[in-house]
């Protein structure tokens, strides 16, 4: 069994609701790979790597688990909370980089399932985890982070070598585990997309540079 399919996200109800408490379980088990540094930064007021937002998020939860129960109420209730301030404070904040790291994930894995490559470099990954961090990341960076990116992408592994790591280092069929990747995206991007939906219905994005 691959790795990612352990811990599957849970299927949203007919609201879109994302209910706090599974997903931070969830995000808790994604491989470490996916826990990148490239976007840490030691302030909350900056970005945040998918390790330190989610563990902000579930100390926010913690404090009230039933007034917390979907990341949307969680939202809501800062945007109240903070004021002025808001959304560039608190658990709003560390959703808004959360579900940017999250992205980047999902089109990550959907770019290595429909079988995109570099036909020059097919046995690497580097095409796949470019495109994944011009659609997710790259406009919230400065030019130095996004030349740290460029370096960072040929230190990434053989694409045998990274099905390998979620197939828990077992040698399986390569369509085997894109099979299971497959079904995995299936919950894990509706739920990146409802959280999307609740930063743009509620104006919550921010579009600084870093």
């Amino acid at each position: 069994m691959a790795l990612l399919m352990e811990h599957q996200f849970r299927q949203l109800p007919a609201d879109r609701q994302v209910e706090t408490r599974p997903f931070l379980e969830a995000v808790s088990y994604l491989p470490p790979f996916f826990v990148s540094d490239l976007t840490e930064r030691p302030n909350l007021e900056d970005s945040m790597s998918l390790e330190r937002s989610g563990s902000y998020l579930q100390a926010v939860y913690d404090t009230n688990p039933a007034r917390f129960k979907t990341l949307h109420q969680i939202v809501e209730a800062e945007k109240d909370m903070h004021g002025a301030q808001w959304p560039k404070v608190g658990a709003t904040l560390a959703l808004m980089w959360l579900k940017r790291g999250l992205r980047f994930i999902q089109v990550f894995l959907q770019s290595l399932v429909d079988g995109e490559k570099d036909d020059a470099n097919p046995h690497f990954i580097r095409a796949n985890l470019t495109k994944a961090y011009e659609i997710s990341l790259k406009r919230y960076h400065g030019w130095l982070v996004q030349q740290l990116f460029k370096a960072a992408i040929f230190a990434a592994p053989y694409k045998t070598d990274f099905l390998k790591a979620v197939s828990k280092g077992r040698d399986v069929k390569e369509e085997e585990c894109l099979e299971k990747i497959r079904k995995f995206l299936i919950n894990f991007t509706a739920t990146v997309d409802a959280i999307y939906e609740i930063y743009t219905k509620m104006n919550a994005d921010l579009e600084y540079t870093m």
